[in-house]
């Protein structure tokens, strides 16, 4: 009796341990699959500084910021200035009578890098990585400067001039303008200093 009592113990022991370790081995995969893939966090791409790059081209950014170069087919970006806004060798700005164009309420631009208007002449700004452009910018002064339209995303500051259009990137997630951020951090750096904006004829006469 004593030895089919010895079995039944070892019996239920092993079945115990078998027991355990079955269900160690279910609990497992549903730890892994728990996890979410690392692309969400960057729009479906595979990196922030892709996103960016994304955003940047969809958002229309090079329109502005970037110099035309004229092709058989119009006016095309100069890929080798991408970014880096108003050529500072250019003309100051168009040349047309702009009392006139203020007094009428006019907007004339030649390659959308410069912009006259009732509000005088603004000039797009250089958003590469050089020292001259945003090298030099914390992550915090652009998210700043894109959500509230302040000149280097600095409180106190003048806002943004047209055609900046800081009403609609307002709108854009904290994880977005980080990831534009990240991308305009990573370009080629191209020195390049934007002159700085000329007020309206009305207000120097």
């Amino acid at each position: 009796m004593k030895n089919y009592s010895i079995v039944f113990c070892f019996v239920c022991i092993s079945c115990i341990l078998v027991f355990t370790q079955c269900s160690e081995n279910k609990r497992e995969p549903q730890t892994v699959e728990a996890a979410p893939p690392q692309a969400t966090n960057f729009g479906g791409y595979a990196s922030q500084e892709e996103w960016g790059q994304h955003l940047v081209t969809i958002g229309g950014c090079n329109d502005c910021h970037t110099p035309k170069k004229m092709t058989d087919h119009g006016p095309d970006f100069d890929s080798a200035l991408l970014l880096s806004g108003h050529p500072a060798q250019s003309p100051p700005h168009p040349d047309v009578n702009r009392k006139e164009m203020e007094m009428k309420g006019l907007i004339v631009t030649n390659d959308l890098t410069v912009w006259a208007g009732p509000w005088g002449v603004s000039y797009t700004a250089n958003l590469t990585s050089d020292s001259t452009g945003i090298g030099n910018w914390k992550e915090e002064q652009f998210i700043y400067a894109l959500r509230y339209g302040k000149l280097k995303g600095l409180p106190g500051s003048r806002s943004l001039l047209p055609p900046m259009p800081w009403n609609a990137t307002k709108e854009m997630t904290d994880g977005e303008l980080k990831a534009v951020f990240a991308f305009l951090k990573a370009t080629k750096p191209i020195h390049n200093i934007v002159p700085a904006p000329l007020p309206p004829i009305a207000a120097v006469h």
